[in-house]
């Protein structure tokens, strides 16, 4: 039997359009934190269809505008998990928009590359 998708229930739904929908992350890693997701269920990004691909920006920027207009963060990481091995646990494809604020960690060098924590840094 199949697990109930975690995104698709008692939605709180944010912004929208035909292809997706963003939600406040459940377990946010920083304030204001956002999943967009698609509407249509597939495990991940790549499994992206032409339609959804070229409607992704559009709630992209509108996420991002949202963002800034409510908390002002001063950066962004946005990105997504493909797989165990990439960190996916939830397999309804969703990617992350998470705000950056000034000295919310001690060192934001690097970004995304923190996956793999003694890759993050290349500059010594």
């Amino acid at each position: 039997m199949n697990k109930p998708c975690p995104f698709c229930e008692n939605l709180d739904i944010i912004l929208e359009n035909d292809f997706w929908f963003s939600v406040y992350d459940k377990f946010p890693v920083n304030q204001g934190h956002i999943l967009i997701i698609p509407k249509r269920h597939y495990t991940n990004y790549f499994e992206s269809n032409k339609e959804e691909l070229d409607s992704f920006n559009s709630i992209l920027f509108k996420v991002k505008d949202y963002l800034t207009k409510k908390f002002n963060p001063q950066g962004f990481n946005v990105g997504f998990n493909v797989n165990k091995e990439g960190g996916q646990t939830v397999f309804h494809t969703h990617i992350h928009v998470i705000p950056r604020y000034t000295n919310d960690v001690t060192k934001p060098e690097g970004g995304v590359r923190g996956v793999i924590p003694s890759k993050q840094s290349y500059n010594g």
